[in-house]
């Protein structure tokens, strides 16, 4: 299943949401893949190794379900999630991109594959919808913890030098 969703980050026509820097929305992009369990609080345990210039692996561990990934990292641009083939589990990827269409707009496209192709039965073409309504609240979820950091001035670059 192929999958892609826009969130809105600043809205110039409505003053009541606060506006984000394209740096405090990447400090809390790439903080959600360093430090996911404040993003999953289902998680159990994140350990980080192999850094390169640009991107990590992690191994992410729910229980007795490990699922290890790469992260990669585009600064100020994009934040790519790719998960090998691993017992069960196909390969998929994940792509957060920050897009700006002027000075005042801010968005971040979610981009989903999850390896599987679309389904036709009824059965998993539900599925399929049940996890797009997951992956779109698990996005909208990432976004408010990172407007709440920054309004608490935790994605600040004085903060993290």
């Amino acid at each position: 299943m192929k999958f892609e969703h826009l969130i809105q980050i600043n809205d110039p026509l409505n003053p009541l949401v606060d506006s984000l820097t394209r740096e405090q929305l990447w400090r809390g992009l790439v903080l959600r893949a360093e430090s996911p369990r404040m993003f999953m609080p289902h998680l159990d345990e994140c350990t980080l190794d192999e850094r390169e210039a640009g991107s990590f692996r992690r191994r992410l561990r729910y229980g007795e379900l490990v699922i290890e990934d790469r992260v990669t990292l585009t600064p100020l641009c994009q934040v790519r999630y790719d998960v090998p083939v691993q017992d069960e589990i196909a390969a998929s990827t994940l792509v957060m991109t920050i897009e700006a269409p002027d000075e005042q707009q801010l968005f971040v496209r979610f981009q989903y594959d999850d390896g599987l192709g679309e389904h036709s039965d009824p059965a998993n073409a539900m599925y399929d919808d049940f996890k797009r309504s997951a992956y779109t609240e698990a996005d909208i979820d990432t976004i408010r913890i990172v407007r709440q950091l920054a309004a608490e001035g935790k994605l600040d670059a004085s903060l993290l030098n």
